[in-house]
């Protein structure tokens, strides 16, 4: 290690200040460079201890979570996060029957109006056209932070995945190559922010999908403004996945969930096309005996039978419950260096 002038012992208050992202708006992962997502990584380590405690940094300071959408991790871990920073919280979590939105009010008056009374938003919504007009209302806003707009972007998410493959892989994300996997590339958010990330650090990503249902040409053009290290393939069968896995040295297996709602009929062509993206167990216990390498896999959750095997549970493979172990931590960095100390 190169000595430098700061180097000493650890503060938390200096390490946010060197974030550097206060009062910034998060609306895809691409927004924060590569340093500045390397110091929110470093802030939720040193944050790690207080997960289940309590550090007041944020006392005083409140969090209004606005979720035009269903959600249970996202929405709790946040609220969670803020609790444990000192904080406090108002919520709206049925927005179009319970505030004035049932009343015609407009997404950007209700932003407006809500920072009048909290000092940061987490703002999640169906329509994709929503991060153009958040981003229209920089300075008439506090902070906001997307839980998931539309089809295309949760970077709160993309950030937890981050983190999760920073703390079991080294926090290298050169040396990683990870694979994302689902029959819907096109409506996979939390992958595609996964992606995004993944290419601001210097990942290796594999997109595996089907044809018809490719990545979206906003998250591709950004990949390719980034000069990203990705390939996409389609209609591989799931013996073809755990090959390439394994001639690529695939660390990391991405499951973005299905996002369509039950009843739609795009849910059950989704899980239709499952059976070529089931990774077993065995499948994984092959690929290890074979390359000598233990591939994580993880799922953006909730799960549905028939996505995965869910005999992984209590292998040494398994990411997605361990993961939600480190979301209040990344969620109490990402507030802490939003709303600064």
């Amino acid at each position: 290690m190169a000595l430098t002038a700061d180097f000493g012992p650890r503060d938390i208050a200096t390490q946010i200040e060197r974030t550097g992202i206060k009062g910034r708006n998060l609306i895809f992962i691409d927004d924060y460079s590569q340093e500045e997502l390397s110091n929110i990584f470093k802030t939720a380590e040193m944050l790690e201890p207080y997960y289940r405690n309590r550090i007041p940094l944020l006392e005083g300071k409140v969090l209004c979570t606005q979720f035009f959408q269903p959600s249970t991790r996202t929405r709790f871990s946040h609220e969670t996060a803020m609790f444990r920073l000192g904080g406090n919280v108002i919520t709206e979590s049925n927005p179009l029957v319970s505030s004035s939105a049932a009343k015609g009010e407009s997404l950007a008056d209700a932003l407006i109006v809500t920072s009048e009374y909290a000092d940061v938003i987490v703002l999640r919504h169906p329509d994709d056209a929503v991060a153009d007009e958040v981003a229209e209302l920089a300075g008439k806003t506090v902070p906001i932070i997307s839980g998931g707009y539309g089809n295309v972007t949760h970077p709160t998410q993309g950030l937890l995945d981050m983190y999760t493959a920073y703390r079991a892989f080294g926090g290298d994300f050169t040396k990683m190559t990870v694979m994302i996997a689902t029959p819907d590339l096109s409506r996979a958010r939390s992958g595609q922010s996964f992606g995004l990330g993944l290419a601001r650090m210097g990942a290796k990503i594999i997109y595996a999908g089907t044809t018809g249902l490719e990545t979206p040409d906003v998250i591709r053009d950004k990949l390719k403004a980034m000069n990203a290290n990705f390939t996409e393939v389609n209609d591989l069968t799931i013996a073809q996945h755990e090959q390439m896995i394994a001639d690529e040295g695939v660390d990391y297996i991405y499951l973005p969930g299905c996002s369509v709602k039950k009843g739609d009929p795009g849910r059950d062509e989704f899980l239709k096309k499952m059976a070529e993206f089931y990774f077993t167990l065995d499948g994984l216990e092959k690929i290890e005996k074979k390359t000598g390498k233990v591939v994580g896999i993880t799922h953006s959750l909730p799960r549905n039978a028939g996505e995965f095997d869910f005999a992984i549970d209590e292998s040494k493979h398994q990411l997605y419950f361990k993961s939600i172990g480190f979301s209040v931590a990344l969620r109490m960095s990402l507030l802490a260096n939003i709303c600064g100390v």
